[in-house]
């Protein structure tokens, strides 16, 4: 695996080539972070909105092609961006059968991860990627792939971090901190960077990273 610095090496060579200058800057975890899924049609409705497939392909916007999914491999695990619902379908399919070897019974034990990122980007660069879409105001940056997978590198890096801080967040069960330290996470079933869904947050752009974890 290339280091941080080899990664941010990168970086500084695809902004030289005209991609946009997003730079993560913290995550936060909150009271909206972990929701159960209590069934394994309620792990496809799930994974066919954040695929943006199926009844949710409504959503599937131009910014789609900036998100970036998890998907396997054979045995191996990827992480990429998709072009087409095609690719998007095949995703589906491989999470499900990926799902179904490790055998979740849906008891408690599969849970939904919203972690909120948060980038900044120079004010120049930002106004030039501002447009509306359906009628309301978004933005859509243009990032090569080895930009935006260094991006999610950095989110991935940085939740790791956090797993091994010990912080106070009101409200938390036990079984929720357990999932912030990654103490009681048996697998990652799925991730996604939702690059498609931005809000713009006290001058700061929130991206939601998501996982799902199947638990101990």
């Amino acid at each position: 695996m290339e280091s941080m610095r080899d990664i941010n090496r990168i970086m500084e060579r695809e902004i030289a080539k005209g991609s946009c200058p997003l730079k993560l800057e913290h995550i936060e975890f909150g009271d909206y972070s972990y929701q159960e899924i209590a069934s394994s049609d309620k792990m496809n409705e799930v994974l066919s909105y954040l695929l943006r497939i199926g009844a949710f392909s409504q959503y599937a916007g131009k910014t789609i092609i900036n998100n970036v999914y998890m998907d396997m491999k054979g045995k191996k695990l990827v992480f990429k961006r998709t072009k087409s619902a095609i690719e998007r379908n095949n995703i589906f399919n491989s999470i499900k059968r990926y799902t179904r070897k490790l055998k979740p019974e849906y008891n408690g034990d599969v849970y939904l991860e919203t972690v909120r990122c948060y980038f900044s980007i120079p004010q120049e660069n930002l106004e030039k990627c501002r447009y509306t879409y359906q009628g309301a105001e978004t933005y859509a940056f243009l990032m090569s792939d080895k930009y935006i997978l260094a991006l999610f590198t950095h989110c991935l890096v940085a939740r790791k971090e956090d797993a091994c801080k010990y912080f106070y967040i009101e409200g938390f069960t036990e079984k929720e901190y357990g999932m912030v330290t990654m103490e009681n996470v048996k697998n990652v079933l799925f991730q996604v960077l939702l690059f498609d869904n931005i809000d713009r947050v006290n001058e700061k752009l929130e991206v939601n990273l998501i996982s799902i974890f199947l638990l101990k």
